[in-house]
């Protein structure tokens, strides 16, 4: 008998990546998608785009006003997003506590149409240190699905799904391009265009541009000349 999934979707290469893998496991997938005040808010259009032809169950697309908030480059329209850094420390691109919330509502769809399993594309090798995208992290927001929720309560154990999370980037490209993932289709850019055309320079580009080199994958990705 299929089990239920819910996937945590941006759209974006790790996530579809996510989906893919998800599928391959034999899940029912529901796609899980956030319009949060990004600036990339073309992202969610592309997110449509790539469920709508990726045979998921479900795609819903949640509103929340993060941006009221601000606290990131990604959110705040008084905050620049800057090129790629690499100092080693949490960038001004991460948006405070935004994966506890969007794992909150998988949480609680999840126990809506009886989907104990949750996948999210979080990585710990190449990512931008990200403190929601820790293995820690992502143990404590498990033990902590047994105890917030009535499923948990009653026996029932929430699996938080993070199967990118040891993987670099090129690791990632390879797994997917196995799994028929079309990357052309996926937009990762924190400054793309709403054309969905790349930067080439923020963050998720840089990282995104070394893993196809190193994967050895022709990079599909549209830039802004």
């Amino acid at each position: 008998m299929q089990k239920n999934a819910i996937i945590l979707f941006s759209g974006g290469l790790d996530s579809t990546t996510c989906l893919a893998i998800a599928k391959s496991q034999g899940f029912v997938c529901y796609a899980l998608s956030f319009s949060y005040g990004q600036k990339h808010q073309v992202e969610v259009e592309w997110a449509k785009k790539i469920a709508a032809t990726s045979g998921v169950a479900e795609h819903k697309i949640l509103n929340l006003p993060l941006d009221e908030l601000g606290g990131s480059s990604l959110t705040d329209k008084q905050k620049k997003v800057d090129d790629h850094v690499a100092n080693g420390s949490i960038p001004a691109t991460y948006v405070p506590a935004r994966n506890t919330i969007f794992l909150s509502f998988a949480l609680a769809w999840g126990e809506v149409i009886g989907a104990v399993d949750i996948f999210i594309g979080a990585n710990h090798i190449d990512y931008s240190g990200y403190p929601d995208c820790r293995p820690d992290y992502l143990q404590a927001f498990e033990q902590m699905a047994v105890l917030a929720t009535k499923r948990g309560r009653e026996g029932e154990r929430f699996i938080i799904h993070a199967p990118l999370l040891q993987m670099n980037k090129a690791d990632i490209i390879r797994a997917g391009v196995k799994l028929g993932v079309d990357y052309s289709q996926t937009l990762s850019c924190y400054r793309a265009d709403a054309a969905g055309r790349a930067c080439g320079s923020c963050d998720s580009c840089v990282y995104r541009e070394k893993g196809f080199s190193e994967a050895g994958v022709d990079d599909p990705t549209i830039y802004v000349l």
